[in-house]
């Protein structure tokens, strides 16, 4: 799952809207439902292991694009879909599709400077700041450059908000809150519940602050860390060590703003206190309508940092079975390959972040999807399993996918994508990412009906997952999705009910793009293959069908579906 990567395609997401989850449950009562078994159906919970297991031993050394461990990784994964006996769903009759990347690396041990009227305070890169870029530039040079904090940074005319006023941002870093407006607003404040409360609206993202800036012509951004609002530690800012990735752009692409990055929440307190300003109180007035952005006094900033930039070369993985009746439509399950490589920490040692979980699990869950289908009848539509590079980095992978479609996007049905299952054993519920959205939610929660579970909205939506997996470049393009993340809640197991599904949360998230996230033979994935049980039933009724999943109203998504009305039959 995404988080990490300092931009979300800016082409992809520029200009868009944010969309509050619905905060009802899906699925029926479990007085209604059948008893629970925690079957899986065709889904074999110890192929799955066994796939996690090998994606994340040595030999792959956590399957960073560009790197060996690619190489072994793709080699692997056409062996898996040549055994199943899928057909190539590549380029040009083949296994891939070339993804071409740029990827920069800053020096780690570089130091910003910030200076108030003769006072320095020195900024360490990987301690107080996470700094990078996605321009091709060796060196990233600037002197004494002026500072705006744009509060949490949003221009949203249908929620009569506008943090920027008439601030001239050209030649400026201007410094961010994460989340949205009204994420810490008490009840009693105007702003409670125009962005959605604690569900996370696009406007809450890091992603969509770094596009602002951009649009805005600033010379940099710095998004001030805070773990509740960002949804994760510093730690896990940090562990890129600055690395970034992004997909080679069209001249007519919004380009990034030569500094990008995040500062540390002690380190962005002493710099406002520096200037004789007081952060905890900004914080409050950000979150008024009448907010207007402040020049951090005769405060500038300054950096001279190294940077290697590598051109590449990485490649999505894409399998198909050609439909029997409707072979020009699609229907896409889905997860990412890629994890975050390997490493050397500060005393030397190699340090691998292995992705046992994120994403081995989605990738077991695509290859036991396309084992069940082709070994059952051959489906009216054509169905694609795609595993796809670049996620942690940006959803680059998908997003490639999108602007160089190998199917047509009018006539895909369905995106199904996984991304991070729970390995806790059996539970009774199920959750829905980003609810409300789709028909094919709709037809999750009646799958997982069927199994005894009820279906519930994520617990967590401060997190924006909906905003956070390779489903959302085929949203962007109107394709219908369903997104299975289990981190989206605290399961009721069988097996320890809710405080169990809790402790084991808890423990995965420790692990969370870290080297711990390795695998586990004490996982009881009979839990995730539940899950990849429902999604399977989702995609198969699609592939059968000639009906087409639908936007409901209200989605950011519906409108851009609807302009290709006239290319769909219906049934």
């Amino acid at each position: 799952m995404h988080t990490l990567s300092f931009r979300q395609r800016l082409r992809l997401a520029t200009g868009l809207a944010a969309f509050a989850s619905t905060s009802f449950l899906i699925g029926l009562s479990t007085a209604q439902a059948a008893p629970n078994t925690g079957a899986s159906g065709p889904i074999d919970p110890a192929r799955m292991s066994e796939t996690m297991r090998v994606l994340s031993s040595d030999e792959f050394e956590g399957r960073a694009p560009g790197t060996p461990g690619e190489a072994v990784t793709v080699k692997w994964l056409i062996e898996q879909y040549q055994k199943i006996g899928l057909e190539p769903g590549g380029d040009n009759g083949g296994w891939t599709q070339n993804v071409p990347m740029i990827r920069t690396r800053p020096d780690p041990k570089a130091t910003a400077t910030v200076t108030t009227r003769g006072h320095t305070l020195e900024l360490h890169q990987l301690k107080d700041v996470a700094l990078s870029t996605l321009q091709p530039i060796q060196r990233l040079r600037l002197s004494h450059v002026p500072m705006v904090f744009v509060g949490y940074g949003v221009t949203a005319p249908e929620r009569r908000w506008n943090d920027f006023k008439q601030v001239d941002l050209h030649g400026k870093i201007a410094v961010f809150l994460v989340n949205d407006p009204d994420f810490d607003a008490g009840p009693e404040e105007p702003v409670a519940g125009r962005f959605g409360g604690k569900t996370m609206t696009y406007y809450g993202r890091w992603t969509y602050k770094f596009e602002e800036a951009a649009r805005r012509g600033a010379a940099g951004a710095l998004i001030i860390h805070d773990t509740s609002g960002a949804s994760y530690p510093w730690s896990t800012v940090v562990a890129p060590q600055g690395e970034e990735y992004d997909i080679l752009h069209d001249d007519k692409d919004l380009k990034s703003v030569p500094l990008i990055g995040w500062i540390e929440g002690n380190a962005a307190h002493a710099l406002f206190a520096q200037a004789g300003l007081d952060l905890n109180r900004l914080r409050r007035q950000a979150r008024s309508p009448d907010f207007h952005p402040v020049n951090i006094h005769d405060t500038t900033f300054s950096l001279d940092m190294p940077v290697k930039v590598d051109h590449l070369q990485s490649q999505n993985v894409i399998g198909k079975i050609t439909g029997s009746t409707y072979p020009d439509e699609t229907v896409m399950f889905g997860a990412h390959w890629d994890a975050f490589g390997k490493s050397t920490d500060a005393q030397g040692n190699t340090v691998i972040r292995r992705g046992a979980i994120d994403d081995g699990s989605g990738i077991a869950a695509v290859l036991e999807i396309a084992r069940a289908f082709k070994n059952g009848p051959k489906p009216k539509r054509t169905v694609s399993f795609a595993s796809w590079t670049g996620e942690e980095r940006g959803l680059l992978g998908s997003s490639w996918y999108v602007a160089h479609p190998l199917a047509p996007l009018d006539k895909t049905a369905a995106n199904l994508t996984m991304d991070v299952l729970q390995m806790a054993g059996p539970a009774h519920n199920a959750f829905i990412i980003g609810a409300g959205q789709d028909t094919l939610q709709d037809d999750f929660a009646a799958a997982a009906l069927k199994q005894g579970r009820t279906t519930q909205p994520e617990a967590m939506p401060e997190r924006g997952a909906f905003y956070r997996a390779d489903h959302l470049p085929f949203a962007r393009a109107g394709v219908p999705v369903l997104a299975v993340m289990d981190m989206a809640g605290p399961f009721d197991l069988l097996n320890g009910g809710t405080a169990a599904g809790s402790k084991w949360l808890t423990s995965y998230m420790a692990c969370y793009h870290q080297a711990c996230d390795a695998w586990s033979a004490d996982w009881d994935v009979r839990g995730a293959a539940q899950d990849v049980e429902v999604v399977r039933q989702v995609g198969y009724s699609a592939a059968f069908s000639h009906d087409w999943p639908t936007w409901k109203g209200g989605s950011e998504f519906l409108a851009i579906r609807e302009k290709s009305d006239n290319t769909r039959s219906a049934h």
